[in-house]
């Protein structure tokens, strides 16, 4: 049980680890759905091709955008482009090197739908099957091309009583299902050759631009995560300080509509400092920030010109900001937040 646990917080604390989860997911469900897929031709030869197609090329660009979606990252990224430069100017190779890992994660379960549908054949045959070189073949010497047409729509259909027990037929299906499989094979050994020499071949180059763009994609990450968290606990205090200050007007307002009045005949007196209503807490960040046009001037100075990435920088503007955290680590303290990308 605590492995389990352990390997659970692992993975929770491991936005490369979710991702790729997510992606062997999106990959089982391609597989399940596929095999679980009832393929039906409409041999006819005005269809024959769109659906085919359709059924190769739909499923994976829908699969596409679904792992483009559960992909925190591609938010993240289009945030980073879009953003004005402001006070922080903009990487275009943290763009790049977030959009590859986006599009890489995206990828797997629509290559995994390609290479089912072309090692199976059916959608190939279906999409193929108008489109045969019929000179490769001696059954269709006697046929018209009407005939020879009608003949190669019903090829997917070998139950339809015009191709039942055809040997044109089946040389046709086969001469398809062989091509089909060919070229599944052919993209299953292009992709993991590739796969080998990007792992292999990486580190015979300089790794220096590499892990500053994998250290700044996981910064602009965590930034906004904890940008997200500290916006939560902000409007959080924000709430309960407003709500602190409506109920403690409450008394004044019940005296003097004469609703209200304490044994002595007299109403209390709201109290002066809202810490009293809190537990003496001292929140200096609401004090500054105090109501809805300053916090509004606040959200839209972090959107439109972002602090400089710079600790030693004058706080400014932005000592002021949502965080109510400390500005500082002390030293010889270990910093335990981390995100892979």
């Amino acid at each position: 049980m605590d492995r389990f646990r352990m390997f659970f917080q692992h993975f929770q604390s491991s936005s490369e680890s979710v991702m790729n989860g997510i992606c062997l997911l999106l990959a089982a469900i391609t597989v399940k759905l596929y095999s679980s897929f009832d393929f039906n031709c409409p041999c006819l030869a005005r269809y024959n091709t769109v659906y085919g197609l359709g059924l190769l090329l739909t499923p994976p660009l829908a699969l596409f955008l679904c792992g483009l979606l559960v992909n925190r990252q591609s938010v993240v990224m289009v945030e980073e482009w879009r953003r004005p430069a402001g006070r922080r100017r903009k990487d275009p190779g943290i763009i790049r090197y977030m959009c590859s890992s986006v599009l890489q994660r995206a990828l797997a379960a629509p290559l995994v739908w390609i290479l089912l549908a072309l090692l199976d054949g059916k959608c190939f045959v279906c999409a193929f099957s108008n489109s045969v070189d019929t000179e490769k073949f001696l059954d269709f010497a006697n046929m018209t091309p009407s005939q020879v047409q009608l003949f190669l729509a019903k090829v997917p259909c070998k139950e339809d009583e015009l191709v039942r027990d055809s040997p044109a037929r089946k040389a046709v299906s086969r001469y398809l299902r062989c091509l089909s499989q060919a070229m599944g094979w052919s993209l299953t050994l292009l992709l993991i050759v590739a796969a080998f020499l990007a792992r292999c071949l990486r580190p015979c180059f300089d790794q220096t631009v590499f892990l500053q763009r994998r250290y700044w994609s996981n910064y602009v990450d965590l930034e906004q995560k904890l940008f997200d968290e500290t916006c939560c606990e902000h409007a959080r205090d924000f709430a309960h300080r407003c709500v602190l200050h409506f109920f403690a007007s409450m008394p004044g307002e019940l005296r003097a509509r004469g609703l209200r009045r304490n044994p002595e005949g007299r109403s209390p007196e709201p109290p002066d400092d809202l810490d009293d209503l809190d537990g003496g807490s001292r929140k200096a960040h609401l004090r500054a920030v105090c109501s809805q046009e300053q916090v509004n001037l606040l959200l839209s100075t972090w959107y439109s010109s972002k602090p400089p990435l710079e600790l030693a920088a004058p706080s400014g503007l932005w000592g002021a900001g949502l965080s109510h955290r400390a500005a500082g680590v002390a030293p010889g303290t270990r910093l335990s937040l981390h995100t892979d990308v």
